[in-house]
């Protein structure tokens, strides 16, 4: 199968859905939360330079009236020391630089969070020195920050931490929701996909968490239930039918076609492994006689009891059909010896001696007469055989009623057996 054919599945379209959405509300927290914290930061710092720079205005007011460089110099360091500058400088009324402090420079990193803080966080500021109401000077400062840098960024790694968790929760939540989602829809795709391919309707789909998912489920096995009911009376209709095919209404014996249907296999069966089959023809010799002096009803109490009687007689695996009217057909496979044949075809002789009670009260007496046929010798194809055994039968009612014949594939040689 291409890939162009392959449909992702629900569970994963849901879940690449949840993990994306998880992504986005985690990302969008993540920068909203750092903008406002720099935002506030931002604030805060330059407040606090605003600060420092009004109490260094205060320290070294005196010193810029007096033009003292020294004292500049050291109320200026003082200050500032304590204080988070990178660099602090006092000009006079002219511009010229009075005093200077700059921050110890401490190695790589504070250099890169110096960079930072100026980025992120702080402008350097000026503020005007006023004395009795005339500018004398100004102040220029240069913020440190990294003590707020490195405030932020934990800030930032507590913000990152929380959204992380929240986000483990949100899809874990998410997940298992989807598989209070995608758990009966499998399941009831399961379920109806062993119906529809393998016509197994016994399944059914388990109870779900969800109420919506719940009812369709159940909906779902009362259909399927519906479904096997409806299979098995077609199944049982289509048993009845094929029973009615192949079967005689009168009797309950098979018919002239499921008759011949198992003759084929039987002789194929035969010759493969070379063994041998017989064929008994049977008609009732008084049958004509019965209808017409007792009625159709008398007639088919004696069908009904010749078929039992001769059933009676029977191996399990032979079979005796009707083949229409009185007559019937036996087929013994496998057949050992000839003498087998001819030794059924006496005990079902032998049966008829007992009376059949008719309607009306009464009783009446009948016989069969049998022909026998074998395979392979009397004929190697269905027809063959049964005219073989029909020829027969005849021979014996001419013979005797009451009798049976077997098939001679040259000169018949008759066997008679009379009723005693």
């Amino acid at each position: 199968m291409s890939n162009e054919n392959v449909r992702p599945t629900l569970r994963s379209v849901i879940g690449r859905g949840h993990l994306i959405l998880a992504l986005v509300a985690v990302t969008l927290a993540s920068v909203s939360l750092t903008l406002l914290g720099v935002l506030a930061l931002r604030v805060y710092a330059e407040h606090n330079l605003d600060l420092i720079a009004r109490s260094i205005n205060y320290t070294v007011e005196a010193a810029v009236v007096f033009n003292d460089r020294a004292a500049a110099t050291e109320a200026l360091s003082l200050i500032a020391a304590t204080e988070e500058v990178a660099e602090a400088q006092v000009f006079d009324a002219n511009g010229q630089l009075l005093a200077q402090w700059l921050r110890p420079e401490t190695g790589m990193l504070s250099r890169v969070e110096l960079q930072l803080a100026h980025s992120l966080l702080e402008q350097p500021i000026s503020q005007p020195i006023v004395h009795q109401g005339r500018t004398i000077g100004s102040i220029h400062l240069t913020g440190h920050g990294a003590s707020l840098l490195r405030f932020l960024l934990s800030g930032l790694a507590g913000i990152l931490i929380c959204t992380a968790l929240s986000a483990w929760v949100g899809l874990y939540l998410a997940r298992r929701l989807l598989r209070g989602i995608t758990g009966p829809l499998h399941s009831l795709a399961t379920v109806a996909h062993a119906a529809r391919v393998e016509r197994d309707f016994d399944r059914r789909v388990p109870p779900a968490q969800i109420a919506e998912l719940d009812s369709l489920g159940n909906d779902f096995n009362a259909l399927l239930e519906e479904m096997q009911a409806w299979q098995n009376h077609l199944q049982s209709e289509n048993e009845s039918l094929t029973h009615q095919a192949n079967h005689d209404s009168l009797t309950g014996l098979p018919n002239r076609a499921f008759f011949e249907g198992r003759l084929i296999r039987a002789l194929r069966c035969a010759a493969k492994a070379n063994e041998r089959v017989a064929v008994l023809f049977l008609d009732s010799d008084r049958f004509k006689d019965i209808n017409d002096n007792y009625g159709h009803a008398a007639g088919d109490a004696v069908l009904v009891a010749v078929a039992t009687r001769v059933r009676a007689q029977l191996r399990e695996d032979d079979l005796v059909a009707r083949l229409g009217g009185d007559e019937f057909a036996i087929l013994l496979s496998p057949l050992h010896k000839v003498e087998d044949a001819q030794r059924i075809a006496d005990k079902i002789i032998a049966s008829m001696d007992v009376p059949i009670p008719v309607p009306g009260n009464t009783e009446v007496l009948t016989s069969l007469s049998i022909g026998i046929a074998i395979y392979p010798d009397h004929g190697a194809t269905p027809g063959a055989l049964l005219n073989a055994a029909d020829a027969a039968m005849y021979q014996a009612k001419r013979l005797s009623l009451g009798g049976q014949q077997t098939a001679e594939t040259e000169l018949p040689v008759v066997n008679v057996h009379h009723r005693s």
